[in-house]
């Protein structure tokens, strides 16, 4: 797995422009007693970018997401918004990581899983907005956020080490630990986005945040 995508978080300078990779990450979501839970886990301390927050699982794109087979294609509007900043195969691969990335971190299968690979449900995934890590960084990621909801995945959380203390949170249980500002911001994001109608989800402005955590239409 690689690092962890995010925001404006991470420490440190670049004397070149560092251009983003692609990264995506996952929200899963149930409704709990309280309200709304999501699937969060802490990164490590050791981690260069965005150590000991509280994040989604995610990563960045690898060259085998391009050519992964899946079990479903990403739904219209999806991949409408996906391929907005992606060419097709980008965005299909930006789903399959964010599954894979998922299944690697928490153990969770979100499709068919044969030995250590998963074909990914990409039907079940929605579009949340995009975040791209400030210029100046070391570590740059133009992320992706997507979401589906907890009955859409199987398995037992048991997570390769890379995120400690995975756990369904309410956002105000989550926020009693360290969250980074983007993750926040996305947490509220996913929110809004869950209380609208599927109507409404489908024709939404899309948002990307950018600079210092900027909340910005993704024209």
């Amino acid at each position: 797995m690689a690092d962890n995508p995010g925001g404006a978080d991470a420490e440190g300078q670049s004397r070149r422009t560092v251009r983003p990779r692609d990264a995506a990450s996952l929200i899963i979501w149930r409704d709990g007693p309280a309200g709304p839970e999501v699937l969060m886990g802490k990164r490590h301390a050791r981690h260069r970018f965005m150590p000991d927050v509280m994040v989604f699982p995610g990563g960045r794109v690898d060259p085998d997401d391009h050519r992964q087979p899946t079990v479903s294609e990403l739904g219209t509007a999806t991949r409408r918004m996906l391929e907005h900043r992606a060419t097709p195969g980008r965005a299909r691969a930006i789903g399959i990581a964010a599954v894979r990335e998922l299944f690697e971190e928490t153990g969770l299968v979100l499709g068919r899983r044969e030995g250590d690979a998963v074909f990914a449900d990409l039907g079940a995934l929605h579009y949340v907005c995009r975040a791209v890590t400030p210029g100046g960084r070391p570590i740059r990621f133009n992320a992706r956020f997507l979401a589906a909801p907890a009955e859409t995945v199987h398995g037992d959380i048991a997570g390769s080490g890379e995120l400690e203390r995975l756990d369904w949170y309410t956002p105000e249980a989550a926020h009693r630990h360290h969250v980074a500002d983007i993750t926040s911001k996305v947490l509220l994001e996913f929110l809004d986005w869950l209380a609208m109608t599927p109507q409404k989800r489908a024709s939404r402005p899309l948002i990307v945040f950018r600079g210092m955590d900027n909340r910005q239409p993704d024209r």
